[in-house]
């Protein structure tokens, strides 16, 4: 029999059977509670931030894979700000303020984190589109403008932090 593939957008660490994933898993067969179980346990690490997941259900054999997706970049930044609500001014315009001041190491962690899902080739490539996003958020490096980080990582000011 064919495979079903449920996907749904959850809160790292805090799935539930409710909608939407309950009432797509439970014509499938598959034990609800242990499916829920294992995407918290899978999405703990992103507590806070809304996660992809994919959980591919064989109908007949009646198991499951989960397949964990990874947040979007400006969500782990906002992440790492400590920014808990929607922003709703436009930051990152020419004259509008900034929203908060990431650390070059926060941003290093974030690009390990997104490596996977990234197209980059190297670290300093994933560096360079997580200072990207940071400029378009309006958020600064170490107090500098995103677009001068990143000429500074073309020049390799940050080669030493970036060693892979």
């Amino acid at each position: 029999m064919a495979k079903i593939t449920v996907q749904a957008m959850v809160e790292g660490g805090k799935a539930s059977p409710a909608p939407p994933l309950g009432p797509s898993l439970a014509p499938t067969g598959v034990n609800i509670g242990q499916v829920i179980a294992a995407i918290n346990e899978k999405t703990k690490e992103f507590a806070g931030v809304s996660v992809p997941v994919k959980v591919v259900v064989d109908k007949a054999a009646k198991t499951f894979e989960i397949e964990v997706g990874t947040p979007p970049t400006s969500a782990l930044v906002k992440r790492e700000l400590g920014l808990k609500e929607p922003v709703k001014e436009e930051a990152g315009v020419k004259g509008k303020k900034t929203i908060g001041d990431l650390s070059f190491e926060q941003a290093v962690k974030i690009a390990r984190s997104k490596q996977s899902a990234s197209l980059a080739r190297s670290l300093k490539a994933s560096v360079k589109e997580v200072v990207g996003t940071c400029l378009s958020l309006g958020v600064t490096i170490d107090g500098k403008n995103a677009k001068i980080v990143t000429k500074e990582i073309t020049e390799g000011v940050y080669d030493k932090q970036l060693k892979e």
